[in-house]
Order: C-alpha cells, then sequence, then structure tokens
C-alpha cells in the first residue's frame, strides 16, 4: 500500500476555496502539536497523546517526501494559518485504512472540511488498494458522527472505555466512541458468516447492521 502523492490527494478531495493539504513537514511539528493542544484538550492521555509528543512524527509519520511510513498526517491550512489536520494509518498485511485522529479549528468547523476528509480517507483507500476503511468517532459532540455519516460511513457499534480522556483537569475517565466502517472492496470480496458460528444474540445484531439482502 503505497501512499499517494500530495498532488494526488489534492485532486481526490479538493477543499473549499481557500483552504489546501500540506504533508507534514520537521519544521511544522511544533505548530501542530500546539494547535491539537488547543483544539482538543482532552487529548492529554489516551491514545491519540502521542500526537503531542515529536518523536512520533519523527518515527511513524511520512515527511519531506518519504512517503514509506505507515501513518499520513495531512495539515489543512488557509494561506499560511493551519486550521485543521488529518491522520491516516495503513495496515498493509490487511490490505486496510485506520482513520486516526482529525480535527478543524473552532473557527473553520462550518466549512463541511470533516466531510471532505472522510471522503478523501475511502478514495486514498481505494487508491492504494484498501478493501476497507474504518475510524472511532467521539461520542462528545455530534460533528464528527455527522461527517462520517454524510460521508457514507455505517455505524457498526459502540467502543466502551477502549480510550481515556481528561474530561475536567485532572480527571481522566474511560470513553465511549461511536465506531464506523466503509466497505471498498466489491461484495464478492466479502464472505458473509454461516448463520450456525453465530449465537442467537451475535445473529440479531449482525443482521441489524448487515441486513442479509443487503449482502
Amino acid at each position: 500500500m503505497q501512499w499517494p502523492t500530495l498532488a494526488e490527494i489534492s485532486a481526490m478531495s479538493p477543499l473549499p476555496e481557500g483552504y489546501h493539504f500540506e504533508l507534514l513537514r520537521r519544521a511544522d511539528i511544533g505548530a501542530l502539536i500546539e494547535s491539537i493542544r488547543l483544539w482538543f484538550p482532552g487529548v492529554s492521555v489516551g491514545a491519540a497523546s502521542c500526537y503531542l509528543t515529536e518523536a512520533f512524527y519523527l518515527d511513524k509519520v511520512v515527511m519531506e517526501g518519504d512517503l514509506d511510513k505507515d501513518v499520513i498526517v495531512l495539515l489543512i491550512k488557509q494561506g499560511a494559518e493551519l486550521v485543521g489536520m488529518g491522520s491516516w494509518e495503513r495496515e498493509s498485511a490487511a490490505l486496510t485504512l485506520y482513520a486516526r485522529l482529525g480535527m478543524i479549528a473552532p473557527a473553520h468547523r462550518g466549512a463541511r472540511m470533516a466531510v471532505g476528509a472522510m471522503e478523501l480517507g475511502e478514495r486514498m483507500g481505494r487508491a492504494m488498494g484498501a478493501g476497507f476503511v474504518y475510524t472511532l468517532a467521539t461520542m462528545k459532540m455530534p460533528q464528527m458522527q455527522l461527517a462520517l455519516e454524510r460521508a457514507g460511513y455505517q455505524l457498526i457499534g459502540f467502543m466502551p472505555g477502549y480510550d481515556r480522556e481528561e474530561v475536567a483537569p485532572g480527571v481522566v475517565k474511560r470513553v465511549y466512541e461511536a465506531g464506523y466502517a466503509k466497505r471498498l472492496a466489491p461484495a464478492e470480496d466479502f464472505l458473509r458468516p454461516d448463520d450456525r458460528n453465530m449465537t442467537p444474540r451475535t445473529k440479531r445484531l449482525f443482521d441489524l447492521i448487515f441486513p442479509p439482502e443487503a449482502g
């Protein structure tokens, strides 16, 4: 799975007028960390806290023309101002794309960029040969859930306490998150489980999420 170039990414999902994508550069790391702290204060603990450490970007993230890393971070800018970011991780063995973290500065949240970012994840995944893209959405606010639903992602369940957030100064709680996914490969690539291999409760939920007539 090879990441597309910045030019290919920009063509896949154009941003609203005045905004553009940039690949992360070493010089951007400090400003990005401070922006994430400001936009998402609860990120100081939990799975996304790595985005507050310089070592994470240097070790794991595509930067300055080096596309052979498993995580990509795209900056969203208006002119020279950083106004958002999106990050995805490739899982090459499974041919799967995980949408890890995305956020938009509060002053720019009415520009529908979150929907565009979700659509971009799908298009990047298809271009890279992924058959599946998935993510977890916060349940502290509805905006990301709405963006995923508008982009055609399917709610597949809830993660009870998978992650942790600082919900008040010095108060850390395990939080619920909504799981969303989108199938990218053709229907014939998916093997529906045999009813005999599911408990009655499992089958009821599976049929609710994936009705038999839908495949």
